[in-house]
């Protein structure tokens, strides 16, 4: 059996750990132009108490969480999962889906979308508007143009309050 040579894709360690750029509370640990665009690899953090990311559907990748630490509750449709230490949950292509911490600590998780959509533009630009105060029309304007539409009328979303 023979393997496919691709001289564009040299393979290696890289190491990002302490360079790796933040924006908001997500960190990008592998984007997805460092690995060929075949995935992106980011590590996010939610506070508790308050829904991390409205329900949302993304027409060119799929989104997996993989729990660090902390409880994750993961909405993928219309039914609520809660996630702790360990548990993955995946998301198809034009999945609802939102996510949210519980309990007295952050959750910490990896997000892995694929293939390696550019997200970096899309955290970036959210943590300036949140930053400023944008109005919720002006970052479902901006999410749209970065492949997130956001459903903020989405009946699940009231039931995070109940988990």
């Amino acid at each position: 059996m023979s393997f496919p040579t691709v001289p564009d894709a040299a393979p290696g360690v890289y190491r990002y750990r302490d360079e790796a750029e933040t924006a908001g509370p997500a960190r990008f640990i592998a984007p997805g132009d460092v690995v060929g665009g075949g995935f992106g690899l980011f590590e996010s953090a939610a506070a508790p108490g308050r829904i991390g990311a409205v329900p949302h559907y993304h027409q060119g990748f799929s989104e997996s969480f993989w729990v660090i630490s902390g409880r994750l509750a993961v909405m993928s449709d219309r039914t609520w999962q809660v996630l702790g230490s360990g548990d993955f949950a995946h998301v198809p292509v034009n999945g609802v889906h939102a996510f949210g911490a519980l309990g007295d600590e952050p959750a910490r998780f990896l997000i892995l979308f694929v293939p390696g959509a550019p997200r970096e533009e899309y955290f970036r630009r959210l943590a300036e508007c949140l930053e400023r105060g944008a109005p919720p029309d002006e970052i479902d304007a901006m999410a749209r143009e970065c492949d997130q539409v956001n459903l903020r009328d989405w009946p699940a979303q009231a039931r995070f309050a109940e988990l």
